[in-house]
């Protein structure tokens, strides 16, 4: 088994990049889809946070209403660390299931948005990172995603630095083009990886 990390800062491509492994035959052990699974209705994850942050951070279903959540912790350095303590865990144990359950040849590409942000370099025999100019992961945010500028500066600043990101890579696709551009990069990596 080859264990990769894969991130890359907000609007840099790593989603397309993730699917594209996926297509393949990587197994995708996605840290975001984890962490919105093990704070679903019904789990123990849900009602740690519940406990922490109140029922104001509950929506009408039941569910978690993040952007409530967000408001909470976003700025606020000990209520972040309290929501991370909860959901951390729980996302690392579930990663760890599903990379068991991966087989011995697989290549198991864990898709981790903060990986540079939360030391996990070390835990993946190879790290690749998805790197686009600040211009263009901008540029992507405001265009693609439709958010406001001011609030994908934020987003940007809130994460690891381009400079933080390549000094962990072990592999670095670049994907400040088109897309087009993109597919053979990843092509090529993921031949690598499976030698």
């Amino acid at each position: 088994m080859v264990k990769v990390g894969l991130t890359g800062g907000i609007g840099a491509g790593k989603s397309e990049v993730s699917r594209l492994f996926a297509s393949y035959g990587a197994v995708i052990v996605d840290a975001d889809r984890i962490a919105r699974e093990v704070v679903e209705p019904g789990t123990p994850g849900l009602a740690e946070v519940v406990a922490e942050f109140g029922t104001d951070v509950l929506a009408p279903d039941g569910s978690l209403d993040r952007p409530k959540l967000g408001s909470i912790v976003f700025g606020d350095t000990e209520r972040l660390a309290a929501l991370n303590a909860i959901v951390h865990p729980l996302v690392g144990a579930r990663s760890a299931e599903l990379e068991r359950e991966a087989g011995e040849e697989a290549v198991v590409v864990h898709d981790v948005p903060l990986l540079t942000e939360n030391g996990l370099a070390p835990l993946y025999d190879r790290v690749v990172v998805v790197d686009a100019s600040p211009e263009t992961q901008l540029d992507r945010l405001v265009r693609l995603r439709g958010m406001g500028e001011s609030e994908a500066r934020a987003r940007m600043a809130a994460q690891a630095t381009r400079e933080e990101r390549l000094a962990v890579a072990d592999i670095v696709i670049d994907n400040d083009g088109a897309l087009e551009n993109l597919e053979p990069q990843v092509r090529k990596v993921w031949e690598g990886l499976r030698a």
